[in-house]
């Protein structure tokens, strides 16, 4: 018969590659724990099969709380498609009319959030080759003003 021991490493090691495919760091605990289940049950084999458990649950359940209580996300200002405000006041040239009816496109010298051209909406007519603003975002479009 399979000692206790290698039947708790191996479940450790397949919550640890469960983890490494996941990466979410939840399962990372679960397979620690069970890894120090089987220590505990090398250095000390007449361990009952309820004590194993209840190890395991202690270890799995208080190291997911720690690390729960303490993991702070940092946030990331590095989102692609997202607006973070950097993009109002930049100015570009309409390559496509705009009118409050018709949407355009306007482009800039340098990308704005991953692209250099963007659909535009604006209240105004805004011919082609004229500077516009960019006064705000909506949804997957620019909101321009004409540029004095």
């Amino acid at each position: 018969m399979i000692e206790t021991m290698w039947v708790w490493g191996a479940i450790g090691l397949i919550l640890l590659t469960v983890e490494m495919w996941t990466g979410t760091f939840y399962v990372l605990w679960f397979g620690v724990a069970a890894l120090c289940v089987s220590i505990a049950t090398w250095l000390f084999p007449e361990i009952s099969y309820a004590t194993q458990f209840v190890i395991y649950a202690a270890l799995s359940l208080g190291s997911l709380t720690i690390w729960k209580l303490y993991y702070k996300k940092t946030e990331t200002y590095s989102r692609v498609g997202q607006a973070q405000g950097e993009e109002i006041g930049r100015i570009g040239i309409v390559i496509e009319a705009t009118t409050p009816t018709q949407n355009g496109v306007i482009r800039f010298t340098q990308g704005l959030m991953g692209s250099r051209e963007w659909a535009a909406v604006s209240s105004e007519t805004i011919d082609v080759g004229s500077n516009a603003t960019v006064v705000a975002v909506e949804g997957n479009a620019l909101r321009i003003s004409k540029s004095n």
